[in-house]
């Protein structure tokens, strides 16, 4: 693998994700006067209404394909050098499930940006569908909200703990710091939100149970002080896009040699 190659293509990803929640918050923010659902999908959609939409759309789509093979370096080829232990592991498979979900946003980026591509729900209540039609689906269903609910909790503890320092080289620029700490636990108690409905969908058997991002910031304005709540929230998606922004710039971007894929590999070649 080509190094700076490799390097560029993490970093359009992060850059790719990062203009995604930047759309989510900016949806957020105006779905009370405008209508409208804040989720990755809906943000998508709304490029198509501007100068050069299909464009913007297959550039983001480039862009999330490049997010994507940096996740499968990080969980299949371990390129952040994380240790044996459970927990890596389990890391590591989180971060396999990214890849998945930004595959399926990338496809739909493609098909906007070719003419082909459906306004729907988020992608949460079509994955929901499709784990219920499998054999045992409600357990596997209840099996991928369990993973979104400690993804979330995991997320929003990365952002307290500070631990995303280890692979960022900010320095002392502590409003970076802080943004990103406001991102990480707004994107964390989101997502922990859809992991909830998600085990209920399991839990009553019912796919359209699942929510999404909009669904949980829907959940956050019903709570007491819900506006306040919301608002707080839809920034923190912002600042979250403005995390993957520094990431872009500053991240240590690890490529994993061709030997180190074949170790890391269960099966190798002899």
């Amino acid at each position: 693998m080509n190094e700076p190659k490799f390097e560029w293509l993490a970093r359009a990803g992060y850059s790719a994700r990062g203009i995604v929640f930047l759309l989510v918050a900016g949806l957020a923010l105006f779905s009370s006067f405008g209508g409208g659902k804040p989720d990755t999908k809906s943000a998508l959609d709304s490029l198509l209404d501007q100068p050069f939409g299909k464009l913007w759309l297959g550039l983001i789509g480039i862009g999330l394909l490049g997010f994507v093979a940096w996740r499968l370096a990080q969980s299949i080829a371990n390129a952040d050098n994380h240790d044996a232990s459970a927990k890596s592991y389990l890391i590591r498979v989180a971060l396999l499930g990214s890849a998945v979900t930004y595959i399926g946003l990338a496809i739909y980026a493609f098909k906007g940006a070719l003419g082909v591509g459906s306004a729907g729900d988020g992608g949460e209540k079509d994955l929901a569908e499709w784990a219920m039609s499998q054999p045992f689906g409600r357990y596997l269903a209840g099996a991928i909200g369990v993973g979104f609910l400690v993804g979330g909790i995991a997320t929003a503890l990365k952002g307290i703990s500070r631990k995303f320092e280890r692979y960022l080289k900010l320095g002392q620029s502590r409003p970076l710091i802080l943004v990103c700490i406001y991102g990480l636990v707004s994107r964390g108690i989101v997502f922990a939100i859809v992991g909830v409905f998600f085990c209920y969908a399991a839990f009553s058997v019912d796919a359209d149970q699942a929510g999404s991002t909009s669904d949980a910031l829907t959940f956050v304005r019903q709570l007491p002080l819900g506006g306040v709540l919301y608002l707080a929230v839809a920034i923190g998606l912002a600042a979250f896009g403005i995390y993957n922004l520094v990431e872009a710039r500053y991240r240590t971007v690890s490529t994993p040699s061709v030997s180190k894929v074949k170790r890391e590999l269960p099966l190798r070649h002899r």
